[in-house]
């Protein structure tokens, strides 16, 4: 990974909105997943209207059949109300990347409460055509004790040796906080739908989508300064987690073949609890790397008939 310089500010602005935001700007839609939680969503809504560069189109997506007040919650900010019935969180992010008419495409959780520079930041190194997503920071109550926050901007492109295992596996972010150049994901179904909360893996698409455009030979950024605030706790079924990752490296090994050398190379080290020679800006998925061997197995096991029973049905309902 390389380090990706942002524009210097004079002292006398570093309150300000960055030299680079000035004048007019790339069309940015932000996009925001729920499913019945109006509140949060309300909170999350109420944030971004208070943001120093506010977004040129908001889309709510509402993953259920739909819901009046979560309805009335987007209408009370002028936000573009959709509806994708079908749950699963990659559905939906597809759902809303097809709808929006921004050239930037930049998502958040229900939630997340965004800073009031987060947009600004974000939406920075686009200015460089190379650069096809951009992450910022999640801050958490546990983030400081759980795992290391990366301190400064990274740019992550394929010159780098361990660039595959980065981009998939935690080293560039998380999807509470990730824009996408939309020109650069025109792909049916971008976020593979078989991934990601409400789907059979839970989890792991915007690292699947990260994988996929910087195999195609796009740059991505990481910006410590692009910053979200989540508190929300979800349980955590660690069997599911680890069967959800051991699918996730099939998918991967069938997917990039090209890169199956560098998976195997990661996974080989995992197994032997060897430490990662990159930092995390996401924590550790499950126990699958500090469990037992009959946990891990189980795990395998498990992993295999949900990659074999998804496989067939992603190949029947004609996904790319």
């Amino acid at each position: 990974m390389r380090e990706f310089h942002l524009p210097a500010m004079p002292d006398n602005q570093a309150e300000q909105v960055p030299v680079a935001y000035q004048g007019p700007s790339i069309a940015v839609s932000v996009v925001i997943c729920t499913r019945l939680r109006p509140i949060a969503l309300r909170k999350c809504l109420l944030a971004l209207s208070v943001m120093k560069r506010q977004p040129d189109e908001l889309i709510v997506v509402d993953n259920s059949g739909g819901d009046t007040e979560t309805e009335r919650v987007a209408r009370e900010f002028s936000a573009h109300y959709l509806t994708e019935p079908i749950a699963g969180l990659s559905r939906a992010r597809n759902r809303g990347l097809a709808a929006s008419k921004g050239q930037i495409v930049a998502y958040l959780d229900d939630d997340a409460l965004p800073d009031e520079s987060w947009l600004d930041y974000l939406i920075e190194p686009f200015s460089d055509p190379r650069v096809a997503v951009v992450t910022g920071a999640v801050i958490t109550p546990e983030s400081i004790n759980q795992y290391p926050q990366l301190s400064q901007p990274i740019l992550l492109d394929k010159s780098d040796s361990y660039w595959f295992e980065i981009a998939a596996f935690g080293g560039l972010g998380i999807g509470t906080n990730m824009a996408f150049r939309k020109s650069a994901c025109q792909v049916h179904d971008f976020f593979d739908e078989r991934l990601g909360r409400g789907a059979p893996f839970h989890g792991c698409e915007e690292h699947h989508a990260f994988v996929q455009l910087l195999s195609r030979d796009n740059c991505a950024v990481y910006l410590p300064t692009a910053i979200v605030h989540h508190s929300s706790k979800y349980p955590i079924d660690w069997k599911r987690e680890a069967s959800a990752s051991i699918a996730f490296s099939m998918v991967l090994f069938s997917e990039f073949r090209d890169n199956r050398a560098d998976l195997l190379r990661f996974l080989y080290r995992r197994l032997r609890r060897k430490p990662l020679t990159w930092l995390r800006a996401s924590p550790e998925r499950g126990m699958i790397v500090s469990s037992s061997w009959w946990v891990l197995l189980k795990a395998v096991w498990f992993g295999v008939l949900l990659y074999f029973k998804t496989r067939t049905k992603r190949k029947r309902i004609g996904w790319s």
